[in-house]
């Protein structure tokens, strides 16, 4: 029992966030949709129109949602100037504030299109002036329909606030991704048992505040509204109660086990000399980049490959050395970022199937694949069959496959052990590599970049001479051994380390 109470009392810090950002979003779908819904009240074109925009939004995945604001915030940053966040709680906000707007919204619109037109009708023959009707007679007889609607969205948004976290916003959900990146189901199971306990807890109190209005009972639906204030006011305190630092360095990771340790391993540097630090997890490649690239975070780890490909939209396949160089180039003079120096491994993409398969298919290239492995199912991470690279290799040999499937980067493995796929595309760096028996088919055209590891700072990063000067230590300090040997800490079915012992190992391992 201590095993899963432990994670969910450390879950302070994610929780009291995820209260804030579910809090004000569901005060801004409110402040929205009430008086969108008067409007639409006495405008019956403006409520079919207003229905069927929220309805919309709703068939929009709420992951989807959440990632299309971070453009949208950036093409707006032109406008508004680099004060404006395109990363954390902003773009949350908004997204969760539109999942939260059809069921207030509908329920408030339904209320109003279902009072007793008698008692409307009494009302404007007593005089009543349209504000006074709105509010002695129509408030009071809708708002035990518009807080079931509030009831609603606060459990859907509760829910959807999870998926935050892709888009740098501390949540509950940081222990579930991290938990599902390194098959670590007590913490799953912690940020699960969290959200769903703070979705009953403001249903409760909603249903509190609901029932009060239904049944006239001024102290119950007040002593709800309290019980509600109290709880956004200890997530306050909580959160920004105590001192902070202004001056924190914010580190960026992608979603994969190396990227959560190296993080680690970065910010236990800066903090031994004196630098406090702050994590953004679980972010996507063409998202982080841009984030560092806008100073939304100040350091991260990205590849060679990717930038090439990704971000500078190159198809050619040049030495090493001439793809690093022109990289640094690139991005001093392109996004003002500086590339601090390459780590001493490269974690390259590659296709890799069980020893024992290729093994007996004679699979020894990816040519060979190409030739006899048209029955094949090949599986991938979710970011990996649209990247340029794949499309490259895919091209370079024409590659058919009988069937493609996504996974996270941890349950690619778990799927090719299982039967699930027959080949997967895998990173050089893991160590599930080995520890699982697998092999990394030959790349005999080149078809895949160079993907070395490289520390990134943004601009105004770069020109920290203190934060440099503890960065550098890090430089051609850690070789593929070693990291392979820390991401298996961390994926291992028993014995897992945490993200900060496996920095720790790593650390050891490279000397620092």
């Amino acid at each position: 029992m201590n095993a899963l109470l432990d994670p969910i009392a450390g879950l302070g810090d994610q929780l009291a966030a995820h209260v804030l950002l579910s809090a004000a979003a569901i005060a801004l779908g409110i402040a929205v949709a009430l008086p969108l819904a008067i409007w639409a009240s006495r405008a019956p074109a403006v409520s079919r129109a207003s229905l069927a925009f929220a309805s919309l939004v709703q068939t929009i995945p709420a992951l989807a949602l959440l990632a299309l604001f971070f453009p949208i915030l950036l093409s707006l940053r032109a406008v508004f100037g680099e004060g404006l966040p395109t990363l954390g709680f902003l773009p949350a906000l908004l997204a969760l504030a539109l999942y939260a707007l059809l069921p207030i919204l509908r329920n408030a619109v339904t209320a109003q299109a279902n009072l007793d037109p008698g008692v409307m009708e009494a009302a404007e023959g007593m005089g009543m002036s349209f504000r006074q009707r709105l509010r002695l007679v129509e408030a009071p007889l809708a708002a035990p329909y518009v807080m079931a609607g509030i009831r609603t969205a606060a459990v859907w948004t509760i829910g959807a606030a999870t998926l935050a976290t892709t888009i740098g916003q501390k949540s509950l959900g940081d222990p579930i991704f991290a938990g599902l990146q390194t098959q670590n189901w007590i913490l799953v199971l912690a940020g699960c048992l969290a959200s769903a306990g703070l979705a009953l807890l403001a249903d409760t109190l909603l249903g509190t505040i609901e029932r009060g209005f239904r049944e006239r009972r001024r102290g119950l639906w007040l002593g709800g509204m309290l019980a509600v204030a109290l709880g956004v006011a200890a997530a306050l305190v909580a959160q920004f109660g105590g001192e902070r630092d202004e001056g924190r360095i914010v580190i960026g990771a992608k979603g994969f086990s190396e990227q959560y340790i190296l993080a680690r391993l970065i910010g236990q540097r800066l903090e031994a000399e004196g630098f406090a630090v702050e994590y953004r997890d679980g972010l996507g490649s063409a998202v982080a980049h841009s984030a560092a690239a806008s100073g939304e975070i100040d350091i991260y780890v990205d590849y060679t490959g990717t930038i090439w490909t990704n971000q500078m939209k190159r198809s050619e396949n040049p030495p090493r050395e001439q793809m690093y160089r022109e990289i640094v180039e690139w991005e001093e003079a392109n996004t003002g970022m500086e590339v601090l120096g390459r780590l001493g491994f490269e974690n390259a993409y590659g296709l890799a199937m069980k020893r024992e398969a290729a093994t007996f298919g004679e699979f020894n290239s990816i040519a060979d694949v190409a030739q006899r492995g048209q029955a094949m199912v090949i599986g991938g991470d979710p970011e990996f069959f649209e990247r340029p690279e794949w499309i490259a290799v895919r091209d370079a040999y024409g590659l058919r496959f009988a069937g493609q499937r996504n996974f996270s980067p941890t349950f690619m493995y778990n799927a090719l052990q299982s039967g699930e796929a027959d080949i997967i595309g895998a990173y050089t760096s893991d160590g599930r590599i080995v520890a699982d028996r697998l092999v990394i088919l030959d790349d005999p055209r080149g078809a895949f970049p160079n993907y070395d590891a490289v520390l990134l700072l943004s601009p105004q990063a770069a020109r920290d001479g203190a934060l440099r000067a503890a960065l550098m230590p890090l430089i051609d300090a850690i070789d593929v051994e070693a990291m392979r040997e820390a991401n298996y800490a961390v994926d291992r079915e028993e014995d897992k380390l945490t993200f900060d012992e496996a920095a720790r190992l790593l650390a050891k391992r490279a000397g620092l």
